[in-house]
C-alpha cells in the first residue's frame, strides 16, 4: 500500500513508467558505477506559533522534487531537479554521470531483500485538525502555562505538522517507498520574580497527528516548562571543578548523541577523523554501557521505516558492555569499509546527499535505583536538562550548557543551580561511568540533530547515569 501511495503521488503523475526509468540508470551507466539512485520526494509542512495570546506567524510550504545520485569509489556525482519529468531526470543523469570512474568499478552484489515493517500510519497530521483547532491548541496550551504560577509573565508556543511521500529507486532494481508524518509541539515560558527572568521549555511529537497532543499531554508540557522557570527562579550560581555528575534519565541523552553518537557514524571512521576509528573490539566505555541506535521503535521521531537508499530501519548494537561493535553506515562508507549496511542512510530532502546520520539512539538501562545513584555522591551536580552544546568529534570534546541542574550534598539533591556547563572528552566520559539507572527513558519526541549543514529529526535516550570526574564549569566563586 506505501509503494502504491508513493507510485501514485511521484511517478503516475509525470508518466514515468518502470521502462522511463530504465532508460535513465542506463543514462547514469554510460560510465561504470557502483551504486546509483532517484530519489522521489513530495512534502507538505505547516508551522504556527502563538506569542502574547496571538498567533504571530504561519507557514505552509509545498515541495517536490528528485535527486540523481551515482557513486564511483569515493567519488560521488549528484544532481537533482525540483520538477520531476522523465526529461528533468534524464538531464540530471546526464550531469551526474560526469562522474569519472577511478579505475575498475567493483560489481556489487545485492543483499538479500529484507521486507520493511512499518513502523507508523501512512497518514497526513496536516488534514487531521481544522485550522481554527490548530489555534485553539496552541491558545489551551498557553493557558494551562499561566494557570499554573502568577509569576509567568510571558509564553510562546509552536506547532508544526509534515507529510513526506518518498520513493527510491535503484541501479539494482530495488523500488522502495515510505510514507513519513510527522508533528512537534513546543513552548517556552518566562518567569519574573523580584526583578529576575527565566526561562523554561518543554514538547514533543512523533511519527503520528495531531491527536497526539492531549489534554494530559499539554499538562505534561506546562508542567515542565513552568517548573523549569520557576526552579532557575532561585538557582544559585553553579560551582566549578571537577566533581562527580549525574545526568537524568531522557532528554540528557543528548549528550550523548553529541559527544559519542557522531564519532560512530561510518564517513568519519572511514576517513579516520574520529576518536572512535579503527577501536572496533575494544574497550571503549565502561563495563555495562550499552549503546544502541535503533530506528525501528514505532511512531518515535527518529524512526523510518526504510532509510533513505531504502534499506529498512535496524536495531543497531553500537557498544555492547562497553566494548566498540560497529559503527551506523550507508552504502558508500559500508562498501568502501567492507561492512554491512545497518539503515542508516539519511538526507534533508531529496536536494541533498545521503549521509550516514542517528536515528533514535539511547543507552541501555542498567542495575542501580536513581535515588540509589544520588546517595553515592557526596558532592557533585545533578544535571536533569539541557540546552546546547558544541563537540569535536575528531577527538571527542564536548561543552553542554544544563538548562536545569542541582547539587547534590551528602547523597541528597538540594539546591538548584545556574550557568553550569559540562565538559569533557565524549570516549573517556564513558570509560567513567560507574553507575547506570533502571529508569531508561525516551525523549518526548523533540530532537533535531545537524550535520554538513543538513537537519533531520532525531531521538535520544539514557536511564540516570552517574560519570565521575566530570568538569564542570560554573559561575560562583
Amino acid at each position: 500500500m506505501i509503494l502504491d501511495t508513493a507510485k501514485s503521488t511521484l511517478l503516475a503523475p509525470f508518466e514515468l513508467e518502470g521502462a522511463k526509468l530504465e532508460q535513465v540508470f542506463g543514462t547514469l551507466a554510460a560510465r561504470r558505477v557502483d551504486y546509483a539512485d532517484l530519489y522521489f520526494q513530495y512534502s507538505r509542512s505547516e508551522g504556527w506559533s502563538l506569542e502574547e495570546g496571538i498567533v504571530k506567524s504561519g507557514s505552509f510550504n509545498i515541495e517536490q522534487g528528485v535527486g540523481v545520485r551515482a557513486v564511483s569509489g569515493e567519488k560521488t556525482a549528484f544532481a537533482y531537479s525540483d520538477e520531476i519529468s522523465f526529461s528533468a531526470l534524464q538531464d540530471a543523469a546526464k550531469a551526474t554521470r560526469a562522474i569519472a570512474a577511478a579505475g575498475q568499478a567493483r560489481v556489487v552484489k545485492a543483499g538479500s531483500r529484507q521486507l520493511p515493517v512499518q513502523l507508523y500510519a501512512a497518514i497526513d497530521p496536516i488534514a487531521s485538525l481544522a485550522s481554527e483547532h490548530k489555534v485553539a491548541l496552541l491558545e489551551k496550551l498557553e493557558r494551562k502555562c499561566r494557570a499554573r504560577d502568577p509569576r509567568i509573565t510571558q509564553v510562546m508556543a509552536s506547532l508544526g505538522g509534515e507529510y513526506e511521500v518518498v520513493l527510491i529507486a535503484r541501479a539494482d532494481g530495488h523500488l522502495a517507498a515510505d510514507v513519513r508524518p510527522l508533528v512537534r509541539l513546543s513552548v517556552q515560558v518566562i518567569a519574573e520574580a523580584n526583578g529576575r527572568r527565566e526561562s523554561g521549555s518543554a514538547g514533543g511529537g512523533g511519527r503520528t497527528d495531531y491527536a497526539h497532543f492531549t489534554d494530559e499531554v499539554l499538562d505534561q508540557y506546562a508542567e515542565q516548562a513552568v517548573s523549569q522557570a520557576l526552579v532557575n527562579l532561585d538557582a544559585r550560581p553553579a560551582p566549578a571543578g571537577t566533581m562527580a555528575v549525574v545526568l537524568g534519565p531522557g532528554w540528557p541523552g543528548i549528550l550523548l548523541h553529541e559527544a559519542v553518537g557522531h564519532g560512530l557514524e561510518g564517513d568519519f571512521n572511514r576517513k579516520g577523523s574520529s576518536a572512535f576509528s579503527g577501536r572496533l573490539g575494544q574497550r571503549v566505555a565502561a563495563p555495562g554501557v550499552t549503546v544502541v541506535d535503533d530506528g525501528t521503535l514505532p511512531g518515535r521521531r527518529g524512526s523510518l521505516t526504510v532509510d533513505d537508499e531504502g534499506t529498512p530501519s535496524r536495531r543497531n548494537v553500537l557498544i555492547e558492555d562497553g566494548v566498540l561493535r560497529g559503527y551506523m553506515q550507508d552504502s558508500l562508507n559500508a562498501r568502501l569499509m567492507k561492512m554491512p549496511l545497518t539503515g542508516n542512510a539519511r538526507r534533508e530532502s531529496f536536494a541533498h546527499l545521503t549521509m550516514p546520520r542517528m536515528t533514535n539512539t539511547y543507552m541501555l538501562a542498567g542495575p542501580h535505583d536513581p535515588q540509589e545513584i544520588i546517595r553515592s555522591v557526596k558532592k557533585g551536580l545533578y544535571a536533569t536538562n539541557f540546552g546546547g552544546g558544541q563537540v569535536d568529534i575528531t577527538n571527542g570534546k564536548f561543552v553542554f550548557s544544563a538548562a536545569e541542574a542541582y547539587l547534590i550534598e551528602n547523597g541528597r539533591v538540594t539546591h538548584p543551580v545556574k550557568g553550569a556547563t559540562l565538559i569533557g572528552n565524549g570516549p573517556d566520559a564513558l570509560t567513567r561511568v560507574s553507575m547506570i539507572g533502571n529508569d531508561l527513558a525516551l525523549d518526548t519526541g523533540i530532537g533535531t540533530c545537524g550535520k554538513e549543514g543538513q537537519s533531520v529529526p532525531v531521538g535520544v535516550g539514557q536511564p540516570t547515569l552517574r560519570i565521575d570526574a566530570l568538569t564542570v564549569g560554573g559561575t560562583a566563586a
